[in-house]
């Protein structure tokens, strides 16, 4: 079922809020959810810095084999906008790459070459991603140890990308090119450090989502976003400068949740603890949603 004017739509991030940051998978509950979204016509479409194959293992091929609607599609913007795809029952369309904002490939393999003499016992490269460079914590790992060593394999990185001459900026740190500029960015998470084109973020999957939905003749009513890191909130700040209505759902709200002039929501909102985090508060919140445009 297809609505040409939902009462919302949902851009949600995947890491944390739909797939758990320990198992990296899916729980069968929050694809039921999706699914039962889906069916009553409401859109969902996940902005994610995770790749196309990630997010077809992870979520797509789960929510096929579950039974997606027929003639339903479900969009996915990869690499925080720098590719997208979209699926149906039938399986995965083509998926797009912006070329313009994928990294140099001699610095991915510098890059690769780094973790396998380095890092290997705490991290893995992404052999995945089409634009970025992303190296993620070892599931057999503990994050406190990958978390240690974050920092140095950081600092490497950015020693790397000097020896490229790229410019970089990784949170207030700032190492521009030999010509001035910085067109790329350090971004380290809690379980990856992403290496990316500056143009990259939540905020240019967010203006993907829209012309996404365009296309297919759907304007939602509303916004929801939901992501588990300030990063997050760039895609419910860019939605709300263009004027959609939309409210933004935070489950790690530890890092502190932002003064926004839109309303920022945590699992308290759905009668919950602040202690309930990550897929577990987004489950939550999918079920809410999923109430309210059932009753």
């Amino acid at each position: 079922m297809t609505r040409e004017t939902p009462p919302l739509a949902l851009l949600l991030d995947v890491d944390g809020p739909i797939a758990s940051p320990v198992t990296r998978n899916v729980s069968a509950g929050i694809i039921a959810s999706l699914i039962a979204l889906v069916r009553e016509g409401i859109p969902v479409v996940f902005n994610t810095g995770r790749s196309d194959a990630f997010i077809a293992e992870q979520v797509m091929g789960p929510m096929i084999d579950a039974g997606m609607p027929a003639r339903s599609v479900v969009h996915a913007i990869c690499e925080k906008g720098a590719t997208w795809f979209s699926f149906t029952p039938n399986g995965p369309g083509t998926v797009h790459l912006d070329r313009e904002l994928a990294m140099p490939a001699a610095f991915g393999d510098d890059v690769r070459d780094l973790v396998a003499a380095r890092y290997a016992d705490l991290m893995f490269f992404d052999e995945t991603k089409r634009a970025m460079v992303s190296v993620e914590q070892q599931v057999t790992v503990e994050n406190a140890d990958y978390l240690a060593q974050q920092d140095r394999f950081d600092a490497d990185v950015l020693a790397l990308l000097a020896r490229h001459d790229l410019g970089a900026v990784r949170l207030d740190h700032r190492a521009p090119a030999t010509s001035g500029r910085i067109d790329y960015r350090v971004d380290p998470t809690i379980i990856s450090t992403d290496i990316e084109s500056v143009r990259l973020g939540k905020d240019l999957g967010a203006s993907r989502a829209v012309e996404l939905l365009a296309a297919q003749g759907i304007v939602p009513g509303a916004w929801r976003t939901m992501g588990d890191s300030r990063t997050d909130y760039a895609m419910a700040d860019w939605l709300h400068h263009q004027d959609h209505e939309v409210k933004h759902v935070d489950v790690r709200p530890a890092d502190g949740v932002p003064e926004k002039p839109y309303p920022v929501l945590t699992s308290v909102d759905v009668g919950l603890g602040l202690d309930i985090i990550h897929d577990d508060a987004g489950a939550a919140f999918l079920k809410a949603w999923l109430d309210a445009v059932t009753a």
